[in-house]
């Protein structure tokens, strides 16, 4: 936003990409970050980046959305309340965070009169963004450290959604334990004595409390759920 260098150097062909790892991870960038040292150092990074206009955030990376903020970027949004609409507009992401950069560079909280926003005031406004907004604030020292977050957060997503695929899908016995285990009150054991007992899910609800109270006890009477009307 606030660190620049022409178009030119920043796309040149002339530096390698750091990243040794052959895979290209895509991000969509907004095209009014297409000047900035952060794009060029995801570009060196080994990152598909794509510009284009993103109505919300200035980064999406595996339907994440990313806002960052420069600090004095982020002073100048607080006086002018601009931010709170982009907060807003975060909302439409499930997963969605703000990058305030330059911790490293530019002091954050300083109750210089010419700021013209109090060092409190600006605790104030991250606690609001963290707790009345749901969003995670992360600190960067400079341009270099915010892409190295976007593009670890890029391989962590991936990474995870892996695993996710990778999971063993649940046998007929484990399924069925898993749907009693959506009872209050019911845990892996007294799910397994129910099943041993009664062998099926229909024998299981048609039993009467008495029989149910032989098995589990007082937890039979969680049963009577079944006889509720909506």
């Amino acid at each position: 936003m606030n660190q620049t260098k022409p178009i030119l150097e920043i796309f040149s062909k002339s530096k390698k990409p750091e990243a040794k790892n052959k895979i290209k991870r895509k991000i969509f960038v907004d095209y009014r970050e297409k000047s900035s040292l952060v794009a060029s150092e995801l570009i060196h990074l080994g990152m598909d980046v794509e510009f284009r206009e993103l109505k919300v955030a200035d980064y999406v990376i595996n339907n994440i959305a990313i806002e960052r903020k420069t600090i004095s970027d982020f002073i100048s949004s607080m006086i002018n309340k601009r931010i709170i609409g982009q907060m807003n507009d975060l909302q439409q992401y499930e997963n969605k965070l703000l990058l305030i950069e330059g911790i490293e560079e530019q002091e954050l909280y300083s109750d210089d009169s010419e700021r013209g926003v109090s060092a409190n005031a600006i605790r104030g406004f991250l606690l609001s963004i963290a707790l009345k907004h749901k969003i995670p604030v992360i600190f960067t020292k400079n341009y270099e450290d915010t892409a190295k977050f976007i593009y670890l957060l890029a391989v962590k997503k991936e990474t995870e959604s892996s695993l996710n695929v990778s999971k063993k899908s649940l046998n007929k016995k484990e399924r069925l334990q898993f749907i009693l285990e959506g009872f209050p009150g019911i845990g892996p054991k007294t799910a397994k004595k129910l099943l041993s007992h009664f062998g099926t899910m229909k024998d299981i609800f048609s039993a009467s409390q008495e029989e149910l109270k032989k098995i589990i006890g007082i937890k039979a009477d969680i049963f009577r759920l079944i006889e509720e009307k909506y």
